[in-house]
C-alpha cells in the first residue's frame, strides 16, 4: 500500500511537471515568434524611412509591411547585398544595414546611398541601448540629418565622426556631445560595412 501511494505520488508530480511545462515552453515559441516579428517589423519601419518616398509616418504596421514587401528588392551580389529601391526598373537608392557593437549593446541600423553610389541619402536606427540621454541621442534628428547629403569617401575611411565644433568636410559628421565611446563606435560601424559594400561593388580596391 505505501509502495502504491509512493507511486502514485511520483506519477502525479511527473504529470503536473510535464503539464506546466508544456504550457511555459508554448508560451515562450508564441512569445519569441512575436519579438521575432516586432524585430522584423522595426527593420522594415528603418529601411521605408531612408528610402525616397516609400515613408508614411500615418500608415498602420500592415501598410508599412506591404509596401516593404512591394517596394524594396532584397539584396543579391548585384547591389552589393544592401537592399535596393528601383521604379520602372531604373535603380534609384540602396538601403545598406550596418550592424556592430555600441558601447553597451549591439547597434544596427540602415544607411541609404544614392545611385551614385556614394552620396548618402539618409541614416536610421531600429535596434540599440546606448545611454539614455547621451549615447542614445544618435536617433535623434539632429544628429542623423548630419548624414544627409554627405561623400562617403573611397580613399580614405567612408565617414567620420569628429568631435562637436571641428569644421566638416564632405564625409564628416559632428559626433554625440557627451558619447565618445558611442560616436567612435558608430563611426567603426558605419565605415565596417561601407567599406565591404563599396569592395564587393568594385567602387573600392
Amino acid at each position: 500500500m505505501i509502495r502504491e501511494k509512493r507511486l502514485y505520488s511520483v506519477f502525479y508530480m511527473f504529470f503536473v511537471t510535464a503539464f506546466f511545462s508544456s504550457i511555459v515552453i508554448g508560451f515562450a515559441r508564441f512569445t519569441d515568434e512575436k519579438v521575432q516579428a516586432n524585430k522584423q517589423l522595426a527593420f522594415e519601419k528603418a529601411v521605408l524611412s531612408v528610402l525616397p518616398n516609400l515613408w508614411a509616418p500615418d500608415a498602420s504596421n500592415l501598410e508599412l509591411h506591404q509596401k516593404f514587401m512591394e517596394k524594396v528588392n532584397l539584396p543579391g551580389p548585384h547591389s552589393g547585398n544592401a537592399y535596393t529601391l528601383k521604379e520602372n526598373g531604373k535603380l534609384i537608392a540602396y538601403a545598406l544595414p550596418i550592424e556592430g557593437q555600441g558601447f553597451w549593446s549591439p547597434i544596427k541600423g540602415i544607411i541609404s546611398i544614392e545611385s551614385d553610389e556614394k552620396t548618402i541619402i539618409g541614416i536610421a536606427f531600429y535596434e540599440q541601448n546606448e545611454t539614455p540621454g547621451l549615447g542614445a541621442q544618435i536617433l535623434t534628428s539632429d544628429f542623423r540629418d548630419q548624414f544627409k547629403g554627405k561623400i562617403i569617401s573611397v580613399i580614405d575611411k567612408p565617414m567620420r565622426i569628429k568631435p562637436a565644433g571641428e569644421i566638416l568636410r564632405k564625409n564628416e559628421v559632428h559626433a554625440v556631445t557627451g558619447a565618445t565611446q558611442t560616436s567612435t563606435r558608430l563611426e567603426k560601424i558605419i565605415n565596417d560595412a561601407v567599406t565591404k559594400w563599396q569592395i564587393e561593388m568594385g567602387i573600392r580596391k
